[in-house]
């Protein structure tokens, strides 16, 4: 993990890698939990038995979404700030899911800085995120995201 004292301390990180993630395995409660609240029961992310006989494998898909929001937790594993104040989910400018995420898979998160700015009393910060499934060299994610962190007190 990356450890930092201030969120103006990431300015030098920029085009760098900044870590990765340990692996996170993918289950069918995730999956299943995921498409309760998000509403989306398409089968092949829902339905084993249906999985079983009709998709590659024999395995359900966990939803693009689901692998998409996991990066909110994964990211923190992978940098600390120590004095800064909230930061805040600014978007996304592209995100594409490249493979499917089969349920049993585990997954990381590689993360680069890829543009830093100053904006009154924060830093936008603009990710480069891969996510990796366990045994492919293909990423299952890639997605560019911005993040708002304020200094400490804002």
């Amino acid at each position: 993990m990356l450890i930092l004292d201030t969120p103006r301390d990431l300015e030098a990180h920029v085009g760098k890698v900044l870590g990765t993630t340990e692996w996170v395995e993918v289950t069918q409660d995730m999956i299943d939990d995921f498409a309760r609240i998000s509403g989306d029961r398409n089968w092949i992310h829902i339905d084993v038995d249906r999985a079983r006989r009709e998709l590659p494998d024999g395995k359900t898909i966990a939803h693009g979404m689901l692998t998409f929001s996991l990066m909110t937790g994964m990211g923190g594993d992978i940098v600390q700030v120590r004095s800064r104040g909230r930061g805040i989910n600014y978007g996304s400018n592209k995100v594409r899911f490249t493979a499917p995420v089969q349920v049993g898979s585990r997954i990381r998160l590689e993360r680069t800085l890829l543009a830093f700015e100053r904006v009154e009393d924060a830093v936008r910060l603009t990710y480069g995120n891969t996510m990796y499934r366990e045994g492919s060299e293909r990423p299952v994610m890639v997605a560019e995201t911005l993040n708002l962190m304020y200094a400490k007190g804002k």
